[in-house]
């Protein structure tokens, strides 16, 4: 991976974060590179990890899941076998879309999303609760989405 992305980077990247279902064709055209070129350094991107992954991202309540909240979790104490515990489970679990480690009031917060409020209940009474060095869990529904699924923004190096 170069040490610098540079403006042909910028573009191929931005496309692909806003469609990454184009072929390389319209991919190379948009990025102002050859197609041969633009394979090549997709490829090289995708090596070097700063491509991590293509998805189809899906509208959560035309899937089912009308029930979303931030959910925010404080262990006991930080134990390491509660840590990697509350960790392995949480990333099992197919309601939980994100989860965060941070500073602050709570130790994690999960994006969490549910069929309904009686399907949310069970998450926490068979899942969360059950699990070892659980202190606080704090729940915060979700009214409305103002902006999810950002592309992130590309910083070009000059020089």
């Amino acid at each position: 991976m170069p040490e610098k992305l540079n403006e042909q980077d910028k573009r191929l990247l931005d496309a692909l974060q806003a469609n990454c279902r184009l072929s390389n064709q319209e991919l190379a055209e948009r990025a102002g590179m050859s197609a041969s070129a633009c394979w090549r350094r997709v490829k090289a991107l995708e090596e070097a990890g700063l491509i991590t992954q293509y998805a189809a991202l899906l509208d959560v309540e035309k899937a089912g899941l009308g029930f979303q909240a931030i959910v925010h979790v404080s262990l006991t104490r930080h134990d390491h076998r509660h840590v990697d515990t509350f960790i392995a489970e949480t990333r099992r679990r197919p309601e939980v879309l994100d989860c965060y480690s941070t500073t602050g009031e709570a130790d994690y917060h999960l994006r969490v999303v549910c069929r309904d409020l009686a399907a949310y209940n069970r998450f926490l009474e068979d899942f969360l609760f059950r699990l070892p060095g659980i202190a606080n869990v704090r729940t915060n529904l979700v009214l409305k989405d103002i902006k999810k699924n950002s592309p992130v923004p590309v910083q070009v190096k000059s020089g």
